[in-house]
């Protein structure tokens, strides 16, 4: 694997621009003065009650999220080439998903396999010929970017479901700016505190034509169990909006009512944390208790917007990912701003040949994974989990994709043993309204906490870093 690019003293060494600051600052205060703001970070977090639910770890059920307290640092120029490539994208993934579910021009056209989409649980032909409000199908992306060299982002996969993370985003500003501030005052830090107004006015913007003028919008919830309940909750307070769970709403003639102590209200606009299988026991799970029946219903009849659709599944598949950049140049007639990591696509005879003969070098994914689980880091497996990994290819090679090992950019992070480079990658939030494309300025940089880790995942023991963006 190539030598990681170190995002505050680049390949060189030479300490680069953006990190001038942050190296004064670093020089001048005293390691035990950093490891006291890093303590109170964490006492911090832990009064505030932030949490992520592990599943499947018997010792405990929440855990907190480590908090590095030395920021990742952009500049303006690169942030403006990242939030270009980072709205092109959004809007291809929007008319991708309106063609699927319409004319399949892009099918037709032979760019997307057909059996990629109708054998993918991810496409709901219940929203075959359904619109939706002003065509906006994934109003929250959460896309995922690395980089591995001073010139170049590459995306890592589109989360166009239900992302998760904002919240300590905004958590992480918040606790930087309090222990921080002489450190902030070094810097144009552009704010990332109007998010929440953001999605407000963006969730509003696509509210039914059959909505009042201020239409109502209630934040859909799995409830406490759920792992990112501490986010549902956090947001639905900061934006202002009820968290409700499918118990506190009825649908009654193709509307959507939730149960207040005044009565029924109608809701317009439902920013649902609830995965399209348990939305609605009339039309998928049966079993679900965690949704609405006639939901989707009230969906067909044009009288709520469902926020992100239902359906957008199809568009963060890891098999369909390694087809955007083809996707962005069909709908747009543009060359993609921010590039795709190679990619072999284990359906082909010829890519999974090729996988199968370097396992050891690669990193394998399945196509409907998430969270980093169920993946092969080749370099760092052993012989029997290679193998293992082999048999798994040949049975099923559909429903892997593989990737070469990049090295991952690092910045600077407080270990036990004073400050080294942890790998980094970054899931900015893209918000899309009736009109316009906005990105907030910065994003969620997740990092691998352990020596030469390449898994920032928070359920696989990564940390999160604030991100600065340089306001120039």
């Amino acid at each position: 694997m190539a030598v990681a690019f170190d995002e505050m003293n680049g390949l060189d060494g030479a300490l680069r621009p953006a990190y001038e600051e942050l190296s004064r600052w670093l020089a001048e205060t005293p390691p035990d003065a950093l490891e006291h703001r890093r303590a109170e970070a964490e006492l911090l977090f832990r009064r505030i009650g932030i949490t992520f639910a592990v599943y499947g770890e018997a010792e405990s059920t929440e855990r907190l999220i480590p908090f590095d307290v030395i920021p990742r640092i952009i500049s303006g120029k690169e942030w403006s080439r990242l939030e270009a490539g980072l709205k092109q994208r959004t809007r291809a993934i929007n008319m991708f998903l309106k063609d699927l579910y319409h004319g399949r021009d892009i099918l037709r056209a032979g760019v997307v396999p057909d059996d990629l989409v109708f054998q993918n649980p991810a496409f709901r032909p219940e929203m075959n010929g359904q619109d939706v409000p002003h065509d906006v199908y994934v109003h929250i992306a959460g896309i995922d970017i690395v980089r591995t060299d001073p010139d170049e982002f590459y995306v890592l996969e589109d989360n166009a479901r239900t992302p998760s993370g904002v919240s300590y985003m905004l958590e992480n500003r918040e606790i930087m700016m309090r222990l921080f501030p002489d450190l902030f005052a070094r810097h144009r830090v552009a704010p990332v505190e109007k998010y929440p107004d953001e999605l407000l006015s963006c969730l509003r913007s696509v509210a039914p034509r059959s909505a009042s003028t201020e239409p109502t919008v209630a934040l859909l919830t799995p409830g406490v169990y759920n792992s990112a309940f501490y986010e549902h909750s956090f947001l639905a307070d900061k934006l202002g909006v009820e968290l409700v769970e499918g118990r506190d709403l009825i649908v009654k003639n193709d509307e959507v009512f939730m149960r207040t102590t005044e009565g029924l209200k109608r809701v317009d606009v439902l920013y649902r944390r609830l995965d399209d299988d348990y939305i609605d026991p009339l039309t998928f799970r049966p079993d679900s208790a965690l949704g609405v029946p006639g939901l989707m219903s009230a969906y067909m009849a044009g009288n709520i917007t469902l926020a992100n659709a239902v359906g957008t599944g199809i568009a963060d598949d890891k098999a369909m990912y390694s087809y955007m950049p083809d996707i962005v140049k069909f709908y747009l007639g543009e060359e993609p701003i921010l590039k795709n990591v190679p990619t072999w696509r284990c359906r082909e005879a010829g890519d999974l040949a090729y996988v199968l003969d370097n396992l050891g070098d690669l990193v394998v994914k399945e196509v409907h994974g998430s969270g980093g689980y169920g993946m092969l880091i080749g370099p760092a497996a052993t012989k029997a989990t290679i193998e293992a990994f082999r048999d798994k290819l040949k049975r099923e090679p559909e429903g892997f994709i593989a990737q070469p090992t990049l090295a991952l950019s690092t910045c600077p992070t407080c270990t036990a043993s004073g400050l080294a480079p942890r790998h980094v990658d970054l899931r900015p939030f893209v918000l899309t309204g009736s009109k316009n494309i906005n990105v907030v300025p910065g994003g969620l940089t997740r990092v691998a906490l352990q020596e030469g880790s390449l898994v920032v995942n928070s359920s696989q023991g990564g940390g999160t870093k604030d991100t600065w963006i340089l306001d120039e």
